[in-house]
């Protein structure tokens, strides 16, 4: 099973397999108090993508397509986040973002739920 979540919000929590899948360090965690599992940074979308969004709800149709279409070709990633999920039976899809919808760790999980039925 995959979900997304908050990094802040599961800080100090214990449950699952936490993989933070930001391209960017978090703001106020040092490297010293990570508490996820695995940073998976190269599957986030590139600092021009990211950059043109700014997490700008109108522009959120156009900026799913075009990381779906980067995340076809970032397939060593997507196969190790679904080993991870394989071995630990569920993930949690860490970011860092304040906007809960508008984010790409939920286009992350909508492209490796798709990829699971196939």
């Amino acid at each position: 099973m995959i979900l997304t979540g908050r990094l802040y919000d599961y800080k100090g929590r214990e449950d699952h397999y936490k993989i933070l899948v930001d391209r960017l360090w978090p703001r106020g965690i040092s490297k010293s108090n990570a508490f996820w599992n695995e940073w998976v940074r190269d599957i986030a979308p590139s600092n021009e993508l990211r950059t043109w969004f700014a997490h700008d709800p109108e522009k959120w149709a156009e900026f799913r397509k075009r990381y779906l279409e980067d995340l076809s070709g970032k397939e060593n990633e997507v196969q190790k986040i679904r080993d991870i999920e394989l071995e630990q039976g569920t993930v949690i899809l860490l970011y860092g973002s304040r906007n809960t919808e508008f984010n790409h760790a939920n286009v992350l999980k909508d492209f490796l739920m798709q990829k699971e039925k196939i």
